[in-house]
């Protein structure tokens, strides 16, 4: 288990104060009554956190939305990288119904295709490819439950911070062992040599195990999901933030995906950070981080009267 959610499990609101807990992985929480919003802000803001990313991380990105959209819901899933690796897709859809009870009040399919649930302002948040896999996972319950004959998850903009990258197993199992062996290594007492090579030997098994079944894997899944019009609203706006230091997800593959969703009709944009890790631009560039996202939400509804948050 990873050491984010034992601290779900424990006292999520010791850390993230304010917030209801849903699920292992999901907190929500309302805005106060007192705060005040513009009609073209977000109603629900969801962010889809980076594999294995602890609480006190996250809340800098908490912090941000609700300086420049107080009035919004919060909506926020964690992602233990073990557990998207090794579920299948109906399951890692049945675990985001949560997402949906929380953004719509119900999983029913009255619910999410209601008025009032056309109404919503949705912006989405995706960090890493582990973020990418739940968000894709959230497309699939949605489209499961409302049927073929409905418009996919909607949604108003979606960000995509150092993500998505290659699905390519043997050029990516050095970037994916990382990634891995660094959630892992917080509370595994041995090298974090020895937690890497682990790491790989995991990988490997279960990219074989894939292989012999024939399943998709979970990070094909995602990649495509959100290129998939059926799957993931055309009309949303579409927000790339990364950098070409990031030596989990390569910018090449970033721009690429990028470049296949302009092709399906989606509009895309991109920010570049300078000397930035992965799913390090916040922290090294706030202002340039939130004034990229307040830019590309005025796009999407046209709110032109908010501050950067500073």
């Amino acid at each position: 288990m990873s050491e984010s959610t034992t601290l779900i499990e424990k006292k999520p609101e010791e850390v993230l104060p304010g917030f209801t807990k849903l699920s292992k992985q999901i907190l929500v929480k309302s805005p106060s009554t007192s705060s005040q919003s513009s009609p073209t802000d977000p109603t629900t803001i969801i962010i889809y956190g980076w594999g294995d990313a602890r609480p006190k991380h996250i809340a800098k990105y908490v912090s941000g939305f609700e300086t420049l959209f107080p009035a919004a819901k919060i909506v926020l899933i964690f992602s233990p990288i073990l557990k998207a690796l090794y579920q299948v897709l109906e399951t890692r859809a049945k675990t985001m119904h949560p997402v949906l009870e929380a953004v719509f009040g119900s999983t029913s399919v009255e619910a999410l295709t209601s008025p009032s649930a056309k109404k919503e302002r949705i912006l989405v948040q995706v960090m890493s490819n582990t973020g990418g896999i739940n968000f894709a996972a959230t497309l699939y319950a949605y489209r499961q439950i409302v049927g073929p004959g409905h418009p996919p998850f909607p949604h108003q903009m979606l960000v995509c911070d150092s993500t998505p990258g290659s699905t390519h197993f043997m050029t990516n199992i050095g970037p994916w062992s990382k990634a891995l062996a660094v959630g892992a290594a917080t509370y595994l007492p041995w090298p974090f040599v020895i937690t890497r090579a682990l790491a790989v030997v995991f990988l490997a098994t279960m990219h074989g195990l894939a292989v012999l079944i024939g399943e998709q894997s979970a990070a094909e899944f995602s990649t495509g999901a959100v290129n998939d019009p059926s799957l993931c609203d055309v009309g949303a706006k579409r927000l790339y933030l990364y950098s070409k230091e990031d030596d989990i997800i390569f910018w090449y593959d970033i721009e690429e995906h990028a470049a296949m969703a302009r092709g399906k009709g989606y509009d895309v944009a991109g920010e570049v950070f300078e000397g930035t890790g992965h799913v390090g631009h916040l922290r090294a560039h706030p202002e340039q981080y939130w004034a990229a996202i307040k830019g590309r939400w005025e796009e999407a509804v046209g709110n032109t009267n908010r501050e950067v948050v500073e």
